[in-house]
């Protein structure tokens, strides 16, 4: 590993140039901008998109739901957010799902999606994200398209090579972008320290097979090294993992330059069964954490948060022939695999070259010990006994690369803002095509899987510049869709996204159209506030928590008149959607409410809570319109003094005397109820 200062600073400088000078990266002209063929990405109303594509949001914290190819947005999944639009991380029943050991912590960084796969393909049952900035999992539901669960990530800190998973779903990894003193460690150290102190992480998360619930299996404690991305073997190479990783200078400041001194940095591969055997041999420790397992149930419309208190950690000294690095050009990106597990292709940012490991010879080396020394113990795989080969001069700044089951693999290239495709068996480049701007992850439809589809490839670009018309200083992101179906890329449509996207997946839409929860069944809904009908509508005081039993159907609520409230009481609305129609929701807001509206879907259960800070008539109302009554759905709500004598008293339908300071009311009519 030999220091080359002066060329990673022209590397730099060159890099610096073009991203400062777009206009040399982008056409000088509108008449030269590629307009795409937007006919072919057409879809007729009334008619369905061939696939579901599942896109990071990014720093928004959600997911976001399109059609291909019409590049239409259907749903925003919020995830690691709240979402003032259906109440998530705002009822009370999902507010648990954004605890962590640091406390409720309502956003995150969202980068990468992975969807279950069985047998190397797509199986349509849930996806995986990852949340980088308080590491947590999460999983999706895809018959809901709600997020499910979430799990803390421990000994972590940047879960960005995160959360890539296994080909028949048995793991999903978190790997630590920022190396830290870990959790059982004295964190209150200089930051020079960093050499001494800093380690790094990886969390093998156990998917259960029939319920997708996650748990952390085991840790891999590592050198202080910062990873970016992974991805798992497949095929020949199932059993393994390959993590890019950079920063092997092991700098704590100016990374741009300190993180980029060496020719190579390495990319890791892990012999995830072999740790396995290590940790049923018991070489695994108990290492004291604390962590939050939140898990929304379906029955009871409720999320449960758990905090964990340990993890088993494996240390690499103790577990010979589990980890080994093999080298590859500096500040590594992207390490993906292509369907056969044969080939891993590693793409360092800085390079001018594309590296292709064989696995083949990968295990070859490995027998027959051919290494070029240590790193923290690790055995180092010399570069040319790993390598296949190199895709000489594929652009500037290479970042992921796709495939498409052909033999083809496609490569973003930053810098150069295009898609470069060449051919895995020879290495040749055959084809090019500009991206507007800037290009970063790239999708084809199955191309992280054992059967890509090949039909389409998705951009996702870092700067959209004039492909759209402009909205202040901020501007949307930029997606492009291409033809990948012959032997040339063809721009077929720009269509922008929310939040700034990352990675996507995209499946068949026949593997989930039609298996889709339509209504949740007030039979079965299990809430321990439910009303199953009008006759259970009740309100009931607790001290200064008033719990109102409403029910909600077109086009009324039940009760729609309450009085009695005191003021600075704590009023929870549990509001049942009695509809058993699909398509058919139903909101709820409340005037003065300091959270958000919640959205409840027929047969479900949601809970408002409203603090009464002030005394007067408060309307409350269904904020989704749901028939022609629409607007008559609302109610009121009437907050008295604390002193007051108002009984509290609850109604629909029945206009009873008005209920007076002494608290003389009448009762017993239906529809009507004193407490």
């Amino acid at each position: 590993m030999k220091f080359c200062y002066f060329k990673t600073c022209a590397v730099l400088m060159m890099t610096s140039a073009c991203l400062l000078s777009m206009q040399s990266c982008k056409p000088k002209t509108a008449q030269s901008a590629a307009t795409g063929d937007a006919a072919k990405s057409f879809v007729a109303p009334g008619k369905y998109d061939e696939f579901y594509n599942v896109v990071s949001g990014g720093f928004n914290g959600q997911i976001g739901i399109y059609g291909i190819p019409s590049g239409r947005l259907f749903r925003i999944v919020p995830v690691f957010s709240q979402s003032p639009e259906s109440g998530y991380g705002f009822s009370e029943e999902t507010k648990p799902m954004l605890n962590t050991s640091h406390g409720f912590v309502p956003w995150d960084d969202l980068h990468h999606i992975a969807l279950s796969q069985t047998k190397g393909e797509h199986d349509g049952r849930w996806a995986f994200a990852n949340g980088n900035n308080t590491p947590r999992l999460a999983r999706i539901d895809l018959t809901t398209f709600r997020t499910s669960e979430i799990l803390e990530i421990p000994n972590s800190a940047g879960n960005h090579a995160s959360p890539f998973i296994t080909e028949n779903s048995e793991y999903i990894v978190a790997a630590t972008r920022f190396s830290v003193p870990l959790d059982d460690q004295n964190g209150d150290v200089p930051i020079n320290t960093y050499k001494q102190h800093f380690k790094g992480s990886i969390s093998f998360v156990a998917i259960n097979p029939a319920s997708g619930e996650m748990g952390i299996a085991f840790q891999i404690r590592t050198p202080g090294v910062n990873f970016d991305l992974s991805r798992a073997g497949k095929g020949k190479s199932h059993g393994w993992f390959f993590f890019s990783c950079y920063n092997s200078e092991k700098a704590n400041t100016l990374l741009e330059v300190n993180a980029s001194q060496k020719d190579k940095d390495f990319v890791m591969a892990v012999n995830w069964k072999k740790a396995e055997e290590y940790v049923k041999s018991g070489k695994a420790k108990k290492q004291a954490v604390k962590y939050a397992h939140n898990v929304y149930d379906e029955k009871t419309h409720t999320a449960i948060s758990t905090v964990k208190n340990e993890v088993l950690v494996l240390d690499p000294a103790d577990c010979p022939g589990m980890l080994y690095l093999i080298p590859c050009p500096k500040s590594p990106h992207g390490t993906d695999v292509d369907p056969t597990g044969e080939y891993i292709v590693a793409s360092g940012k800085l390079a001018a070259s594309i590296p292709v490991f064989s696995y083949t010879k990968i295990q070859k080396a490995i027998a027959d010990k051919a290494f070029d020394g240590e790193y923290d113990g690790i055995p180092v795989i010399k570069y040319e006994a790993a390598l296949h080969g190199e895709v000489t001069k594929p652009g500037l700044g290479p970042l992921h690369t796709e495939f498409d089951g052909k033999g083809n693999a496609y490569t973003s290239m930053f810098v150069s803002s295009e898609i470069v495709k060449w051919s895995i068996n020879d290495l040749k480049v055959l084809d090019r095509v500009p991206t507007y701007y800037s290009i970063g992850h790239l999708s084809v439809p199955g191309g992280p899987t054992a059967k890509p589809h090949g039909k389409y490839m998705i951009a996702y670009n870092k700067i959209t510049k004039d492909r759209y018309l402009p909205t202040g200083p901020e501007l949307t992101q930029s997606a492009q869709l291409y033809d990948i179906s012959g032997e040339k890329m063809k721009l077929l449509l720009d269509f922008p996204t929310t939040g700034e996207p990352h990675y996507a997946e995209a499946l068949p839409a026949s593997m989930l159209k039609d298996k889709q929860k339509k209504i949740f069944k007030i039979e079965e809904n299990a809430h321990a506030y439910v009303a199953k009908g009008e006759g259970q509508a009740k309100v009931e005081r607790k001290g200064n928590q008033v719990h109102v039993w409403m029910t909600a159907i077109r086009s009324h609520l039940t009760p729609d008149n309450i009085e009695g409230v005191k003021l600075g009481d704590e009023v929870f609305f549990h509001i049942t959607n009695l509809e058993q129609d699909w398509d058919v929701p139903h909101g709820f807001a409340i005037k003065g409410a300091n959270n958000a509206e919640i959205l409840i879907m027929p047969g479900e259960t949601q809970t408002l809570k409203w603090v009464a800070d002030r005394t007067g008539i408060f309307p409350f109302y269904c904020t989704d319109f749901c028939s022609a009554l629409h607007q008559e759905m609302s109610g009121y709500l009437r907050v008295s003094p604390v002193a007051s004598n108002v009984a509290l008293h609850f109604s629909t339908g029945s206009n009873k005397p008005a209920v007076t300071d002494e608290g003389s009311t009448t009762t017993g009519s239906p529809g009507a109820g004193t407490k």
